[in-house]
């Protein structure tokens, strides 16, 4: 798979005439959607550069992957990068030989890499090239500078912006410091292929690694573990229930919102439906949902709702749910309810410190590698890229009140340490879920940026008008 070039050193060329130029800080998906939608208003003349430290456009976290047994969790009907066109992916998957391009199929994630960074390519060698530029450094901070900004970049240089767009994607775990723990987004070292494998977490990235591990030949056991031993359900035929706003208990607690969705999956299954129905029909109304919750019923719903939530909303591939069900029921693949305590070296490996859920005290489990999926790490401050932590270090910018994400205005902009809008800098995508929930999967972020990039077209009219 071949990525976007981009450019390290060559500063973007000057702007066009009354061309404003905005500076994405982050190359991932969100970023990369947001620069096509950004772009395809030509009517605002958007000038756009990417910042990105990375040597891959289109990937982050979620696609930078090889293997192609990760597939997306999405259909190909759904993961068009623009919601106007909803047969633009299937038809670029039609246009290559030898990948799959049914609608209804879920191919690897390295190959909606490549769709995003073809979709950057068109526009860096098309006859709109002269509005793209993108620079491999690492934004580190900004300041303002009149009505825009100045953005410092980690080679010492710095670059003007009309506006500015934090795209900086999901917190990546920093590496383990012990060499004890594999990362859930490393390659896995090579590792006897008969040994235990304990894998912490029994979420999405927990399916990848077994995948991984299975693909690979391994014959050992593979043990996850987590909190609730709950494992992501599998994707099947679904029909949304028609359901409008009126509706929605919009404001009730968390208690009885999950009340109301088991009810709505009751009466999807009387209908002969699944409870996939339910789940599909409630999506478009998250946002809507989480807005209309106090700081209180948020945090209710984080302790105690967002597993159960997050198995049925982010499903499995059949295929992928198949093998894992096969190396279940051979015994290969097991699942644990507890906690992960600590790690240190062991005999033939890793012995890990745990405690189980049933059981007192702590328990010793020897294993040849130990795999962290726990997942995303949420609180900014120690996780988020260097230019989030900088903002919150002068006062650029906060946290919700629950640290989980940027606060941010419903219309993406970000407010200052003490609660100010900061006119022209916003977040979009995972860093910005703190004001949206559901804004980690591509059809929620490709409307976030539709949205924005209309927005963002209105203000430069507005501008020009006055």
């Amino acid at each position: 798979m071949t990525f976007l070039t981009h450019n390290a050193t060559r500063p973007p060329e000057p702007p066009h005439a009354g061309a404003r130029h905005v500076v994405i800080v982050g190359g991932g998906a969100s970023g990369v959607l947001m620069t096509i939608h950004l772009l395809d208003r030509r009517d605002a003349g958007f000038r756009v550069t990417i910042l990105e430290g990375r040597n891959m456009l289109g990937c982050g976290i979620a696609y930078s992957t090889q293997d192609p047994g990760h597939l997306l969790n999405t259909r190909v009907s759904n993961m068009s990068a623009f919601a106007r066109d909803s047969d633009h992916f299937r038809r670029w998957l039609a246009a290559r030989p030898g990948l799959p391009s049914d609608e209804l199929c879920f191919v690897g994630r390295p190959t909606y890499g490549a769709y995003l960074s073809d979709l950057l390519r068109a526009w860096q060698t098309g006859p709109g090239r002269g509005r793209l530029s993108c620079i491999r450094q690492t934004c580190t901070g900004l300041r303002r500078k009149g009505a825009g900004f100045v953005l410092e970049l980690d080679s010492g240089t710095s670059l003007l912006a009309d506006q500015v767009i934090l795209a900086t994607g999901h917190s990546r775990p920093d590496s383990d410091p012990s060499g004890l723990l594999t990362g859930a987004w490393d390659a896995i070292p090579e590792t006897d292929p008969d040994g235990r494998v304990l894998i912490i977490g029994t979420g999405l990235s927990m399916i990848d690694q077994a995948l991984s591990l299975l693909a690979q030949g391994h014959r050992g056991e593979i043990v996850a573990l987590s909190r609730r031993g709950l494992l992501p359900r599998e994707h099947g035929p679904a029909v949304p229930l028609i359901l409008s706003v009126a509706d929605v208990p919009l404001g009730a607690p968390v208690s009885a919102l999950f009340r109301w969705a088991r009810q709505l999956a009751r009466q999807a299954e009387a209908q002969g439906g699944s409870w996939r129905d339910a789940i599909d029909a409630i999506r478009p109304h998250v946002r809507r949902l989480w807005t209309g919750l106090s700081t209180e019923q948020r945090a209710r719903f984080l302790r105690h709702a967002v597993a159960w939530w997050d198995v049925h909303r982010h499903r499995v591939p059949p295929a992928s749910a198949d093998r894992i069900g096969k190396a279940m029921a051979r015994g290969q693949l097991r699942v644990m309810r507890g906690a992960f305590l600590s790690a240190r070296p062991g005999r033939d490996g890793v012995i890990a410190e745990l405690r189980l859920h049933g059981e007192g005290g702590r328990v010793e489990f020897p294993a040849a590698r130990v795999i962290d999926c726990r997942g995303i790490r949420r609180d900014l401050r120690q996780h988020g890229s260097p230019v989030v932590r900088a903002m919150m270090a002068r006062g650029q910018a906060r946290l919700d009140p629950l640290q989980i994400g940027l606060d941010v205005a419903p219309d993406c902009t970000v407010r200052d340490a003490v609660g100010e809008r900061i006119e022209g800098l916003f977040a979009i995508g995972p860093v910005s879920r703190a004001a949206f929930w559901e804004i980690t999967a591509i059809p929620d972020i490709r409307e976030q940026v539709a949205a924005l990039a209309v927005s963002m077209g209105e203000g430069c009219r507005a501008r020009e008008a006055g």
